[in-house]
C-alpha cells in the first residue's frame, strides 16, 4: 500500500461500517432503483436513505440521476462487486458460519 493513504482507507473503510448504507449497496446490486422504492424496499424511511446514500455518493460507491421528480441509484459495480467478492472469500477462509472471524 502507498504510503499517506491511512486517510483515505478510513474515508473508505467507515463509509462501509454502517448496516443501513451496507444494506443499500446490496439492494442495487440487483439493478437501479429510485429512493423511495429502495426505502419501501428496506423498510427505511425516505430520509434515513437519502441520508446515507449522501455518504455513499460522496464516495462513489453509487451513483445518481434525476428522472423527473425522482432520483435513481446505480451502484459502482467497478469497486463494489470486487469489494463484496474480497469480502466473501475472506469469510469463506476466515469466518464462522454466525460471521464471526476465526484465526489460527
Amino acid at each position: 500500500m502507498k504510503k499517506g493513504l491511512n486517510g483515505v482507507c478510513y474515508g473508505f473503510f467507515s463509509s462501509l461500517a454502517n448496516p443501513t448504507r451496507l444494506a443499500i449497496l446490496e439492494r442495487l446490486m440487483d439493478g437501479e432503483m429510485n429512493v423511495s422504492g429502495l426505502a419501501k424496499e428496506l423498510g427505511l424511511e425516505q430520509s434515513m436513505v437519502s441520508h446515507n446514500l449522501k455518504l455513499l455518493e460522496k464516495c462513489r460507491f453509487v451513483f445518481s440521476a434525476k428522472r423527473g421528480k425522482e432520483k435513481y441509484v446505480t451502484l459502482n459495480k467497478e469497486t463494489v462487486d470486487a469489494l463484496f467478492r474480497v469480502v466473501e472469500r475472506h469469510a469463506d477462509k476466515y469466518c464462522d458460519s454466525a460471521g464471526n472471524c476465526v484465526f489460527g
